[in-house]
Parts: C-alpha cells; structure tokens; sequence
C-alpha cells in the first residue's frame, strides 16, 4: 500500500472516530439535559406558604413566629375568595331550579379546586391525609391548579374527520352574572399575595422520610435499600466471580468441559433480567427459603447472579492480560503457584477487576426487574443493616418505575420521579468515576 494512500486512510479513521465520539457526547447531553434540569426541581424550588407550614409541622424546620405571620398575611388576601364563594352560595338557593342545576355542578367543582389550591377553609376539619391537610406546596402545581380553575377544559367534535379540539372556556362566562364572576379575576391577580412563593432549597431531599405516598419529603429509604441491594450483591458476587476467573485462568486448562463452562457463562450474561427475577423468587425464597417473603438479602444474591458473568469474564480478561514475565519471574524465585496469583498476577490484574466491579456495581444500581419480585416495596421506612436480613425495602430504580405507572396523582409529583432519577445517574456516574479514579492510581503505582 502505498504512503499516501496510508496517509488518507489513517486520516479517514481518525476522523470517523472523532465523529464517533462527538456523536456521542451529544446524545449524553441530549439524554441527561432534562434529568438533570428536571431533577434539579426537586431540590431547588419555589415553595409557598402552604410548604412552610407543612415543613414546621412535619419536620419542625423554620421560625414558627415568621411562619406564623406570613400565614396570617396569605388567610387576609384568600379572605375576598372566601367571601364571595360564601355570597355565592347564598345566591345559589334563590335562584330558578333550571340555573341552580346547572351552576350547582360547576361551583362543586371549582370549589374542590380551590380546596386542593388552598388547603381546608379556617374552622373546617382536616382531611385524614397529608395531602388534604395543606394547598399547594409548590408554585408550579399552584400555577397549574390555578389554570384548571380558570378555565374549563371543552373539546369540539363538529371537524368529523379528526379528533376533537381542546378549547379553553373561561368559568368566569359560566359563573357572568353572579357573586362569583370577580373570584376568577382576583385570584389569578392576588395568587402571588395569596401563596406567598418563595425560592427554596431542600438538600434534605436525599435524607428526609418520605410522606403520603411521596407527596413530601425525601428519598431515603429508597437511597438506602439501592446501596444495600447493590453493595451485598458486589459481596455475594466480587469472590466468588474472581475465584472463577482465577481456575479458568490459571488451573482449567482447555477440555470439553471447560469449554461448556465458558459457554454457559457468556450464555448467563445474555439471559432477560425478569427471568433472574423470577428465579430468585423460586430459588431463594420459595425453596431455599433464605427469608420467609422479600428481603435485601434475597434480592442482592439475585442482583450477584445477574452481575457475576460480567465479573467473571472482566476478572479472566484482566488476568490473562497480565505479562507472563511476572508469572516466571516469581516462580523462578521459588513462589508456589497459589502464592504468585495472589501476590503477583492478582495486584498486577487490580485495575481490571476494579473495573469490572464498578461496572457491576452501577448496573445493580440501576437493575428493576430482578428486585420486583424479591426484594422492593413501594413504600417502607429505613430500615437498619440488621433487618435487611429479612425484611424488604424501598428502592430507587423499582420506585422510580412505580411513581411514574402506578401513583394515583402522577402529575402532582413529577419533581419527585425525576428527583429520584437524578439521584440514581448521579449514583452510578459517582460509581464510574471512582473506578477511574482507583484504576489510574493503581496503574501509576504498579508502573512505579
């Protein structure tokens, strides 16, 4: 092949793989943009008065006297609301049956709206639940709730040929006439008198408790159950992944046998996680029954089936990697075989194993199928190193997955679904970050 020729093709690579590598720190950003955008909600906010009041009562964080006086300033603004709903109401008996029909639907709604808006009237009784305890925490959810109450949702079907049309009609044309007309007018110009938004940080997010279902408070729990489950995979699977690697290495050999053994391993690697899941519901609790229901511990020995190929086969690699100098130079020297693979090959292999690890590690981090069945709840407190033995926990990626499918107010708590998304990116980025790290000292150690 001619120079020049070489010259060109080297050239056309080392293009393509810059155009590689572009392409593909472009789809990280594009990915990762509105998580952590998103995710950053649930941490910096704009919080209302409502939220102080729920912070001081539930928590007991904030001045009460400053708490207490901003509340009294938002009850004196909402209190033009209440008198016309009050008017309103009176006005609603003596009109003609016809017109209370039809506006009596219409106010039952706006009323519920207001309710969720502003929380339970002064002198009603409080709702059982957290959530019907207090308005609107969050000046977003303000404002959409806001929206809902001045206007009503209506879809026009008179186009046949496609689907209906959403059309806003503003209530106050329903309510035209009546006490109520001006209540739309003065809440959408008094809303910010009446909640009292004010930024906020809550860095407690990833160490609070969470409440009703995750309508408040933190992550927790589901931080904690995520490092149980993955660091007592990594202690079920690092040994016995590298002692597999170490006999397929150095003591196996090449036979049929062998060769089988390989196989079924790179097989493992390649089985649907949900199949591991239902397996460790029928093997580990069902028949060796290492806990009597979910648990940590049956749900990390699943998540150490799942990642051991993975150790495994990263483990051989970075031992056969080894130069085999440092084999015979130790064995010269009179080391037994045992003692030069644990004094020799397995340092000189660290910074590959290490990887391996970390890799693992992150992916049991990130894994929802396997724990569904055998080890997460939706909702748990903390629970200590000493009960994971036997009792199930909350964990991020099955919670992430069960707040944004099965919540019963999805859109209420958004910030709290990619919050926990964050979380868990930023966990396993921490993760892949520290394997770097660790592997770039020990390779400058080894090298001297």
């Amino acid at each position: 092949m001619e120079l020049k020729t070489r010259t060109m093709l080297d050239r056309s690579f080392t293009a393509v793989g810059i155009l590689a590598i572009v392409l593909m720190a472009l789809s990280l950003v594009v990915l990762l943009q509105p998580i952590f955008v998103r995710g950053a909600g649930a941490f910096v906010f704009r919080g209302t008065i409502e939220y102080r009041e729920l912070r001081l009562e539930l928590f007991g964080r904030g001045d009460a006297a400053k708490v207490k006086a901003e509340a009294a300033l938002a009850e004196e603004a909402r209190g033009p609301v209440y008198e016309m709903m009050e008017a309103f109401e009176d006005e609603l008996g003596e009109m003609e049956p016809a017109l209370r029909r039809e506006l009596r639907g219409e106010y039952r709604e706006v009323k519920d709206l207001i309710g969720d808006l502003l929380g339970p009237r002064p002198g009603e009784s409080r709702p059982a639940l957290i959530r019907g305890q207090f308005g609107r925490t969050r000046w977003d959810r303000t404002q959409a709730t806001l929206h809902h109450i001045l206007y009503r949702e209506e879809y026009d079907h008179s186009d046949q040929s496609r689907m209906g049309v959403k059309i806003l009609k503003p209530r106050s044309e329903i309510f035209a006439g009546t006490a109520l007309e001006p209540l739309f007018g003065r809440l959408e110009a008094d809303i910010e008198r009446i909640m009292r938004p004010r930024w906020t940080v809550y860095w407690r997010f990833l160490f609070d408790e969470s409440y009703d279902a995750h309508f408040f408070g933190g992550i927790w729990p589901e931080m904690l159950g995520t490092f149980y489950l993955a660091f007592g995979a990594m202690l079920f699977a690092v040994p016995l992944g590298i002692i597999t690697a170490v006999y397929l290495a150095e003591y196996a050999g090449e036979s049929g046998f062998v060769s089988l053994l390989r196989t079924c391993i790179s097989s493992l690697a390649g089985v649907p996680s949900i199949v591991f899941g239902l397996f460790g519901l029928a093997f580990f609790i069902n028949t060796v029954g290492v806990s009597s229901g979910k648990s940590v511990l049956a749900g990390s020995m699943t998540l150490a089936l799942l990642v051991l190929p993975t150790v495994i086969r990263a483990s051989e690699e970075a031992v056969l990697a080894v130069p085999r100098t440092y084999k015979e130079a130790a064995m010269s020297l009179g080391a037994g075989k045992w003692h030069t693979i644990v004094s020799v090959i397995l340092p000189a292999a660290m910074p590959g194993i290490l990887t391996s690890i970390i890799i693992s590690l992150g992916r049991a981090a990130g894994e929802t199928a396997p724990i569904i069945f055998t080890a997460a709840v939706s909702v748990g407190r903390p629970i200590a190193f000493w009960q994971a033995l036997g009792q199930p926990s909350p964990a991020l990626p099955w919670n992430i997955y069960n707040l944004a499918t099965e919540h019963e107010a999805v859109d209420e708590i958004r910030h709290v679904q990619y919050g926990m998304v964050l979380t868990l990116v930023v966990m396993v980025l921490l993760l892949n970050l520290t394997a770097i790290i660790v592997r770039a000292r020990i390779s400058k150690k080894l090298r001297g």
